[in-house]
Order: C-alpha cells, then sequence, then structure tokens
C-alpha cells in the first residue's frame, strides 16, 4: 500500500452527515423492484453474502431475498452481529464457505458489504478453488483504516487496532484475491474514503461507481442491479461491467 493511500483522511462531516439517505435509498429499492426484475437471472450457484460493521445478516436481506428471486441459492454469514475478527470468526466464515461448496458441487460468489468486503478478498485468496467471484460494497481495501470514520467503532467492537493485519488471513488487503474482482464504490460514501474502495483495473478486476451512501448501498437499486449483472455472467467467462447505453447515465465512469 502506498503512502498516499495510507494517508488517505476520510470522508467530510457533510458527507457522514447525508449517511441518513440510506433510509430513502431502501424506498428507492422498493420502488425500483418492477424495473429491478428486468436484471438477468442467475445460474443458481451458491451465493454468500457478508455484512459490514456492526451490521447482521438482517441488514443484507433485501439484497439476499433479491438474489434468492434470481435464482441463486443465497445465504448469511450465520454469526450474528459483525463485530471484527473476533475470535472463531474467520473459522466460521471458512466453515461455511466450504460447506456451501461442498454440498453443491460449484463453486461460491462471495458479496461483502465495508468490513464484508474485506473479508470476502481474504477469503477468495484463501480458498481460490472455492470461490468464483468476489463483488465488494464501499469495502475500505486499499487504503489504510484511518481512512473511514469507523475505526474508533471497529476498534471497540473488536479489541483489536485498526491497522493489525493477521497474515495468517489471506494476507495483504490491498492485492486483490486470484478470482474475478469487482468493487463498486461511491464518491459521495460519507465512511470510507472512495478511493480506498476502488479496484486497480485488470484482467480480472473492476470498479463500478455508483451514487450511493455507504450505509444504503445494500440496497440502492444501482447497486442491487450491479451485483446481479455480476453474478448472472457464466462460470468462466468473467468480463468488466458493460456501460454502453442506458448504464452510461446511470454508472459513470471510474476513472474519470
Amino acid at each position: 500500500m502506498s503512502v498516499a493511500a495510507q494517508m488517505l483522511r476520510p470522508p467530510s462531516r457533510t458527507l457522514m452527515f447525508l449517511e441518513g439517505r440510506a433510509i430513502h435509498e431502501l424506498g428507492a429499492f422498493l420502488g425500483a423492484l418492477p424495473l429491478l426484475s428486468l436484471a438477468p437471472r442467475g445460474d443458481g450457484h451458491p451465493v454468500l453474502v457478508l455484512p459490514g460493521l456492526i451490521a447482521s445478516d438482517m441488514s443484507t436481506r433485501p439484497l439476499r431475498d433479491f438474489l434468492k428471486s434470481k435464482g441463486y441459492a443465497v445465504s448469511g454469514w450465520r454469526q450474528g452481529r459483525n463485530l471484527g475478527l473476533r475470535s472463531g470468526v474467520q473459522d466460521g466464515m471458512v466453515d461455511l464457505l466450504q460447506e456451501m461448496n461442498e454440498t453443491s458441487g460449484r463453486t461460491v460468489s462471495v458479496v461483502g458489504w465495508s468490513l464484508g468486503g474485506l473479508y470476502a478478498r481474504q477469503l477468495a485468496k484463501m480458498m481460490p478453488e472455492r470461490v468464483r467471484q468476489v463483488i465488494t460494497l464501499g469495502s475500505p481495501f486499499a487504503a489504510g483504516p484511518k481512512s473511514t470514520n469507523a475505526w474508533r467503532v471497529y476498534e471497540m467492537a473488536s479489541g483489536r487496532r485498526a491497522d493489525e493485519e493477521d497474515q495468517r488471513f489471506g494476507g495483504s488487503l490491498a492485492s486483490a484475491p486470484p478470482v474475478p474482482t469487482t468493487a463498486i464504490f461511491s464518491r459521495t460514501d460519507g465512511v470510507c474514503a472512495w478511493q480506498g474502495c476502488r479496484e486497480q483495473a485488470s484482467s480480472m478486476t473492476d470498479s463500478i461507481e455508483v451514487e450511493s451512501s455507504h450505509c444504503g448501498m445494500g440496497h440502492h437499486p444501482a447497486v442491487v442491479y450491479a451485483v446481479a449483472d455480476r453474478l448472472a455472467q457464466k462460470d468462466g467467462e468473467w468480463a468488466p461491467f458493460d456501460r454502453s447505453g442506458w448504464r452510461s447515465f446511470v454508472y459513470p465512469d471510474p476513472n474519470r
């Protein structure tokens, strides 16, 4: 991680205050369901969805229910509130991913919101043979922990220093997993500096920009559609997100 990335400042107080729009984004999601029904259906492969800091599977239920309606075999993380890498959390995720893979006989797509996205990336590094692709939602993998407005909350919840990386859990956070990986981010994120939530473009990595709050990202209509689009790709035929046509009005060029 570069010095510049480590020194990124967290979002402003104004953007943090605007996180209240997450409630309206949930209403927009419910109102957009008829349009979202036009998103491509999946092939039934398993999808694991991991929640953000302090959140539980309840927070990801709208996204999981939508993905189930598209034919996927979806699971939450089943560990209550995400209070950081406390004892047993890593093993619980590893065991669940292994169970989903072995039960279905298919690789698992892992979707992670905020801190859950950091977990998703690390799981894919540890178990690439079991992971089909990774999608992160506002996850600050490419910046230091103090580029977020949540690092103190993490330290209180987990009992660990925010800058403490466990090399046994997939190694460096900033390095991309060896599987197709999409990072969804917002320049108006009020919790995490958006620059740290973007992936470097490569043959297996892509970034998708949306205009969303951090706390509403898991149910924002543009995010939900983008997740469904990514998951619907055929196994082994991953390609970067197509921003042509109408999508160019909703999804700006992340490198602009």
